[in-house]
């Protein structure tokens, strides 16, 4: 065993930053923004899953949405912090005449039949803005990107992860939408 012994932080004032940080500008690369699975994990959880669990689950990890498998480990949709509001709960167990905690994340979901999303090969050569203008009607957080070409949902695009990189002042603890970032863009 190696012993490794511990140093004082007391002379050390600077932190170490990413020598290279790319600068962010609505003409960049869409690519610059997309989070691909291929690179990253993506959020999974099982449809069967109880829903007021999920809230918490969500929160404490910091995501804002999450893929929905079901036991296959097929994709069958999204579940956003939007999605498992008390309001939403509330009215989807009035709905089903169930127990809130019979409530599922499928019983909560949006169903991949009702999702859009971007073709990853289209987003090679548009950019931010062209991804935010196309967005700025949609009203959502997230849009799925899939390849076309594998069959497969690639990675997803989400309003905060672009409010963040182009360092806009807008409140993303009010869950921003694309639309949203677009006005104040414009602005």
């Amino acid at each position: 065993m190696h012993h490794l012994s511990l140093c004082k932080t007391e002379a050390f004032d600077t932190l170490a930053q990413p020598s290279l940080v790319e600068h962010l500008e609505l003409k960049s690369s869409a690519l610059s923004v997309f989070t691909d699975f291929q690179q990253y994990q993506p959020q999974i959880i099982d449809s069967n899953a109880k829903a007021i669990e999920l809230e918490h689950l969500m929160r404490v990890a910091h995501v804002k949405m999450k893929l929905v498998v079901d036991q296959s480990e097929k994709f069958v949709g999204i579940v956003t912090l939007t999605d498992i509001d008390e309001q939403k709960i509330l009215q989807r167990v009035a709905q089903l005449q169930i127990s809130r905690s019979e409530l599922l994340v499928a019983d909560m979901m949006q169903p991949k039949a009702t999702l859009h999303a971007f073709n990853y090969h289209d987003l090679k050569a548009a950019s931010v803005a062209d991804v935010i203008d196309t967005l700025k009607e949609n009203g959502a957080m997230h849009c799925l990107v899939i390849d076309q070409q594998h069959h497969a949902i690639r990675g997803v695009i989400s309003v905060s992860d672009i409010v963040r990189r182009l360092r806009i002042p807008l409140d993303i603890q009010s869950l921003p939408s694309f639309a949203a970032l677009s006005n104040i863009i414009a602005a």
